[in-house]
Parts: structure tokens; sequence; C-alpha cells
């Protein structure tokens, strides 16, 4: 069966994290910072639970979409985003992914229409549960560790105060482009808020 069931979820929105207050602001964290200020504007909360996530239904972008926050840890978000997917019938290509990216700079966004996990574990589980890397992502750059910097506490620990007003911008314009990826397109959305 086709995508758009009696369900009528057309989009998964992804947001991924870590679970827990000692992650909940950490670099790691963009993901769901992002979907949380999302639900936030839409004025819904994030407090259902299923497919091992925290999530909601909602119009967003004029299409039904579910915004979730994967419970799995980082390292296996593709658990909770393939089960969704697959007991939703969404597509890979209707699944849109928000997370960290340590290779663009604090605060810059970028939106994929598909591509390799980039060492990004938790995209690494996504496509290995979805079975192909054909899915919209939108990143968020954090910045890279100086060399020799341990790359585990650089993406689970905080950003500094001052790369924090970016970081909050950052989210504002993933939420943006993850409304023109859903209403025109990555096309359009990679024009606008790649640049």
């Amino acid at each position: 069966m086709l995508f758009g069931t009696s369900s009528g979820v057309e989009w998964i929105i992804a947001g991924l994290g870590n679970p827990g207050a000692q992650y909940a602001h950490t670099r790691h964290n963009m993901g769901f910072l992002t979907a949380d200020l999302l639900a936030e504007q839409y004025k819904v909360k994030l407090n259902r639970v299923k497919f091992k996530s925290a999530y909601n239904i909602f119009q967003f972008a004029d299409a039904k979409c579910l915004v979730m926050k994967p419970q799995t840890y980082m390292n296996l978000s593709g658990e909770a985003v393939g089960e969704a997917a697959r007991f939703y019938h969404v597509e890979p290509s209707r699944v849109l992914v928000i997370f960290d990216d340590i290779s663009l700079p604090v605060g810059k966004i970028r939106v994929r229409p598909s591509g390799s996990a980039g060492g990004h574990n938790g995209i690494k589980n996504i496509i290995a549960h979805l079975g192909s890397q054909d899915f919209p992502r939108v990143k968020i750059g954090t910045g890279a560790p100086d060399s020799g910097e341990d790359m585990i506490r650089w993406v689970t620990g905080e950003p500094p105060m001052k790369d924090r007003e970016a970081l909050l911008d950052a989210f504002r314009r993933a939420i943006q482009a993850a409304e023109c990826v859903i209403r025109y397109g990555c096309q359009r959305a990679m024009n606008d808020f790649n640049g």
C-alpha cells in the first residue's frame, strides 16, 4: 500500500537527539530542539508515545505531519523512524530528518535531498532501517572540535553562550526550510536556504 493511509499521515519529520536531561542542550540534540520549537510554534506537545518516540501529529505546511523525537538514543534513531514509516506507509522521500552537522559552521543550515550518512551514526541507522538513503534532511551546523579534541565529548557537550543565539536562529530557519521542502520540494529549499 502506498503512503497516505486512512490515518492521513503524509510526512514524517524526525528531529534527532538523545533522551535525558543530561543531553537536553547538547550539540547532538539540534534535531530535538528544532522539533520542540516547531511543536511550540504550533501549540502542540510532543507527548504521545509510540514508535520508540515522543511525537504528535498535526498540520504543518498544508500537510498532515507526524513530528517525532526518537527516544532510542542517536545511534539507533532508525528503529523509531523506520517503525513509524512502515506503520503509516510513508515513503522515504517523505521522511524529513533534522540533525546536527559538525562539518557546517555554527548556525549554518543545509538542505539535502538524499545522500550518505557522512559519518553521522543516527543517519546511518535511518538509512539501514528505511532501506534507502533517498530521504530529505536539514542539517544544523555545530562547528567542529579543535584537532585532538575528543569527538564524542564535543557532540555531547553544550555549545557556549556565544553560539546560542545563532543556533536558535538556525532552528527557526530549519523549520522554514522543512516547510519549504514539504510545500515546494528540496530543490527550492536548497536554493532558498543553502546560500
